[in-house]
């Protein structure tokens, strides 16, 4: 049977070839976003973009695709993209070690990809991505925070506005509100309504990223990050499989 035979059978001739087709963009590859890619190609898209500025640290271990002891050191996106490449050598991959900010935001070229997918944690750069992307003709998902949670049954996705529970959400919806900027149009996120608090003490970040330190370290877990990520690719198979079918 070939590479993708299974996919196939499931959900027919047709979405494999606009699977193949379509070309996605996905912001952050850390504990959620590694797990999306590595979903996405897995399940037949052709072309992706994956951009993230940092190298894989010790820390990065327990929740993200490409951590492992011999990746330690190593830039981020190229070590997917060598992963990528072994599922599929035929994937047509572009793996920018960029950091997306307001600044940079042109350079990406958000117009010429049908999705796009948002895996970042700073609130600054967070909200410039949706703003933007909301104003591009691309369908848009976006990842609410992965940390601070363990159950997973508490995952769920909902518009924008209507996620609940969530701090980095609701942060969100404050800038938005005292700039009086808004997204152009609705958009669906995963989240958790669940926080817990950290419990663990004197944990130390390794310290070979690249991007500025972190205000606050949370603690995550393997399982939640990935689902997280896995349901962000479902959103984006789930919406070709939607077109393919009106049509």
């Amino acid at each position: 049977m070939k590479l993708f035979g299974r996919t196939e059978l499931l959900i027919g001739t047709e979405t494999m070839r606009q699977l193949a087709q379509k070309r996605v963009i996905v912001f952050g590859v850390g504990g959620v976003g590694s797990w999306c890619v590595e979903s996405l190609v897995r399940t037949g898209i052709g072309h992706i973009t994956i951009v993230d500025a940092d190298l894989v640290c010790e820390s990065n271990i327990n929740r993200q695709l490409m951590a492992t002891t011999v990746t330690v050191g190593q830039s981020k996106v190229e070590a997917m993209k060598k992963r990528l490449l072994e599922i599929n050598p035929e994937l047509d991959i572009l793996a920018l070690q960029r950091i997306y900010t307001e600044e940079s935001a042109e350079d990406f070229h958000l117009e010429t990809y049908d999705y796009i997918i948002d895996a970042i944690d700073s609130l600054k750069d967070k909200a410039s991505l949706i703003l933007r992307a909301t104003r591009t003709d691309a369908v848009f998902f976006s990842s609410m925070g992965a940390a601070l949670k363990s159950d997973p049954t508490k995952i769920k996705v909902a518009e924008f506005w209507k996620v609940k529970g969530d701090p980095l959400a609701r942060a969100l919806r404050q800038r938005f509100k005292k700039q009086q900027t808004f997204p152009q149009h609705k958009f669906r996120c995963v989240f958790s309504e669940e926080v817990m608090h950290n419990r663990g003490e004197g944990v130390v970040e390794s310290n070979n990223s690249l991007l500025p330190a972190k205000a606050q370290v949370n603690g995550t877990l393997a399982h939640i990050t990935a689902i997280f990520g896995f349901m962000l690719a479902g959103l984006v198979v789930e919406d070709i499989l939607k077109m393919n079918e009106k049509s």
